[in-house]
């Protein structure tokens, strides 16, 4: 698995200028869906053909005007817990400050490569502002300029070199991993205990490549997999445990590393913000999902209406996906703990499917000829034929057109609608292109 980034700094020194500027190669990618929050934090990057995730720390924090040295020292002491380059982002107009210092000290004490970026190197002239920062005691700052990209491709080579040569994982690839993921105390670690149960000699523990995953394989009741595991089951760090977004560092990894996500809703609290930003990068990373509602024995009136409430709201917050498990379950008393397994096997196996290209132009061309894409400027858009793209991470379709650039977004999820209703996707995201024939 890639390696993590994190931007560190203070405010207003231009670090989410410096995430597009790395990530930007890749947004044409990821897919941007509207209403996925925060999504400008986090971002994949490559250079040298070494793919990276990298993680903007300043969009984090709510009121971020205001944010006080102490807020900055979290997030920075959890940047150097999670990451395995930290980027420290200072500003060459406004020289070095007091607050600058501080970071320093705590970066100073880093066992992570620290690398000290002066940004608003707009000009040549500025460059000579730069030897100031030799004061903070992290070696050589590399002078760059965010906003027109000028030196950031020497920036990049110095942060690829700093990255640990990946070991080969010993790791059977047609055994799925799941990963169970949520805020702090929605149950992550209860649920993983449930799974596993005190039998520990029927799990075995294989050390993860990057230092903060940890799979375990599962083998018993029919189930074979991994159970990703990550530093956030076994390490608690109390400083950061009120930290926004504390879980969504820490599930970045784990996330990564899964095929399918188990996330964790607290019945008790029903779904927040956090919950939704653990989505995001669901999303983002196109894994599989389960969703489990845990504590479900802690509700009081355990209504079928309330079920459907519950289940409801989940859905409209996370819409437009909207195809995905819901598990009411408790890891307490381990109700319903093994449906949460069959689902993930069942969501894994959705996101493998092949479907055959005479099936879906059978089904789906009679369909579209009802309900074609509507004309645009007095042209009619053909859709002739569609094939399922071999190997791809989860399920993909490309429809070739006579005028594809026409066909609109709420087109292409009615094609995705249909296609889940008649074929079994449930859980994993898919992906419909529209092509040029």
């Amino acid at each position: 698995m890639g390696n993590l980034v994190a931007i560190v700094g203070r405010p207003n020194v231009g670090k989410s200028t410096l995430f597009n500027r790395l990530t930007q190669t890749r947004q044409a990618i990821v897919n941007d869906e509207a209403g996925t929050t925060r999504d400008r934090q986090y971002g994949k990057s490559e250079w040298l053909g070494r793919e990276f995730s990298v993680v903007d720390t300043g969009g984090w924090v709510v009121n971020s005007d205001d944010i006080f040295e102490e807020e900055i020292r979290k997030q920075v002491i959890l940047a150097l817990e999670e990451a395995d380059v930290v980027l420290f982002v200072v500003d060459v107009v406004n020289g070095m400050t007091d607050l600058d210092m501080q970071v320093a000290t705590i970066l100073r004490r880093s066992k992570s490569p620290v690398i000290v970026v002066a940004n608003k190197t707009d000009n040549n002239d500025l460059q000579y502002n730069a030897p100031e920062f030799y004061k903070l005691g992290l070696g050589d700052p590399y002078c760059i300029s965010a906003i027109s990209g000028s030196g950031t491709g020497d920036l990049m080579d110095v942060l690829v070199s700093k990255f640990k040569k990946e070991s080969d994982e010993i790791l059977d690839n047609d055994i799925p991993r799941f990963a169970v993921v949520g805020r702090p105390n929605a149950g992550k670690s209860s649920i993983v205990n449930a799974f596993i149960g005190e039998e520990r000699n029927i799990v075995t523990e294989i050390a993860g490549t990057t230092r903060d995953s940890i799979y375990t394989r599962y083998n018993k009741f029919g189930f074979d997999f991994y159970l990703v595991d990550t530093a956030g089951i076994r390490k608690k760090n109390k400083v950061s445990e009120d930290l926004e977004y504390y879980s969504v560092i820490r599930s970045i990894r784990s996330i990564e590393n899964a095929d399918v996500c188990v996330l964790m809703i607290d019945a008790t609290r029903g779904v927040e913000s956090q919950d939704l930003n653990i989505f995001s990068l669901i999303q983002k990373n196109q894994k599989g999902l389960v969703v489990v509602v845990n504590k479900w024995d802690l509700v009081q009136d355990k209504t079928a209406k309330l079920m459907n409430q519950f289940e409801d709201t989940i859905r409209s917050r996370f819409a437009p996906f909207v195809d995905f498990p819901i598990i009411f379950a408790s890891a307490l008393t381990k109700q319903r703990i093994l449906k949460v397994l069959e689902e993930a096997r069942l969501v894994y196996d959705n996101r493998t499917a092949k479907i055959p290209t005479a099936r879906l132009n059978e089904e789906m061309l009679p369909l579209i000829e009802a309900y074609p894409p509507p004309s645009n400027k007095g042209k009619y858009i053909k859709i002739k034929y569609i094939t399922q793209l071999p190997n791809t991470q989860v399920p993909s379709f490309v429809y070739f057109a006579n005028l594809p650039q026409y066909v609109k977004e709420p087109y292409r999820r009615f094609l995705e609608n249909k296609m889940r209703e008649k074929w079994n996707l449930t859980g994993t995201p898919i992906n419909v292109y529209i092509r040029q024939k």
